[in-house]
């Protein structure tokens, strides 16, 4: 599924309190418009697909909410949330998701694939993959019995 992280819009997406979503970067300054209803117009049903992704993979596997909270913390933990964790090798570099810490440990990228195919139908070139990840670990979270933010 490489390919469909291809068309990713790589923004930045902010943790705050502890999840913002992206919406100030692309219109003046970054704090600007920071709100959990960003996609509530562009892409209304964003939230919902995302849950629903992520509800059949931890009822498939209950261990895969952990695993998806820990991809949004690695993508996050160095330089921000800009979903370069999800980014595959090229030619002339590793990407994390390739790297040897990475490799056979941090998991769920299908997941996020999944995700991400089903927004880019309902919704194209709308929601950025920081997002995604973000998303996917707040519905994580929720799924296991942990507190929902927004």
């Amino acid at each position: 599924m490489a390919a469909s992280m291809g068309g990713c819009l790589v923004l930045l997406s902010c943790l705050v309190s502890p999840l913002l979503l992206l919406a100030g970067a692309v219109h003046g300054h970054p704090w600007s418009g920071l709100s959990p209803q960003f996609y509530d117009h562009s892409c209304p049903q964003a939230k919902e697909i995302v849950r629903s992704v992520v509800a059949q993979a931890v009822a498939r596997e209950t261990r895969m909410a952990a695993s998806l909270v820990r991809l949004h913390f690695h993508d996050c933990f160095v330089q921000g949330c800009d979903a370069s964790l999800l980014l595959d090798n090229s030619s002339s570099i590793v990407s994390e998701k390739g790297s040897n810490p990475n490799s056979n440990s941090a998991r769920g990228f299908e997941v996020i694939d999944e995700i991400k195919v089903a927004l880019e139908t309902a919704c194209p070139g709308t929601v950025s993959c920081a997002d995604v990840l973000a998303l996917a670990a707040r519905d994580s979270t929720l799924l296991v019995g942990g507190p929902y933010w927004d």
